[in-house]
């Protein structure tokens, strides 16, 4: 009687369009202020796509992009620092993780030069990030940094400068890291550099207009790696 009762209900659900959706993919986005800034719209798109979520804070990461906390990802020691917190907690199991760490990096003192991380070691940290992906069985999806525009910002910023070429110099560490690995990578960096320089806001940042042209991009490139090559977990295969 049960059965047949829960067979009606069933039934009834069904008349009315009812359908047990499958589970979507999770996306967690880790990255510096520029990922900040076009979250929202990249959220917005990825909807009925991948169930979205980020390195977040209750807001002391807008107070100053420039000096990097909470959702604010910062450099690729930060980085790394997180995810070593994270790979011993059982809730943080997404299926892909949409990482991108470079301008802080690339940071030089406005009165030495030294930069903040140096070549040898910021290739240490993206290795040692993928190590600890591939043990919590999480895909890993690279960002290539965006573009710096040397006269426009060390114009404009006085404590710390950066240099497009330093920009080419990590970018190319981070391509060779993880062609190596067999790590899906988006060309944020080409995309955006397309644009031009009439998109830029301050120093390194962009217009919402850009924002969104970037998390579109972003997006339609997350569904294309996926339909190609996700199997029956959801998950891009390696």
């Amino acid at each position: 009687m049960k059965f047949e009762k829960l067979s009606i209900i069933l039934c009834i659900l069904l008349s009315f369009g009812f359908s047990v959706k499958e589970k979507l993919p999770t996306v967690f986005v880790i990255g510096d202020s520029i990922s900040m800034q076009y979250g929202p719209f990249l959220q917005n798109q990825l909807k009925g796509f991948f169930d979205y979520d980020r390195k977040k804070d209750n807001g002391r990461g807008e107070s100053n992009l420039d000096n990097p906390e909470g959702a604010n990802g910062g450099d690729s020691r930060m980085v790394l620092e997180y995810l070593e917190l994270k790979q011993n907690d059982p809730t943080f199991k997404p299926d892909m993780l949409l990482l991108n760490c470079g301008l802080h990096d690339i940071k030089r003192n406005s009165q030495t030069s030294v930069i903040q991380v140096d070549e040898v070691q910021y290739r240490q940290n993206l290795e040692a990030i993928w190590r600890i992906a591939t043990k919590k069985n999480i895909q890993l999806i690279w960002l290539r940094t965006t573009p710096v525009v040397d006269e426009r910002h060390n114009t404009r910023s006085k404590v710390f400068h950066r240099f497009a070429k330093d920009v080419d110099t990590y970018n190319a560490i981070a391509d060779d890291v993880f062609s190596k690995k067999n790590i899906p990578v988006i060309d944020l960096y080409q995309f955006t550099l397309n644009l031009g320089d009439e998109t830029y806001i301050d120093h390194v940042h962009y217009n919402e207009s850009v924002r969104a042209l970037q998390a579109a991009f972003i997006a339609g490139s997350l569904i294309t790696l996926t339909k190609k090559s996700r199997g029956n977990t959801g998950r891009i295969n390696r």
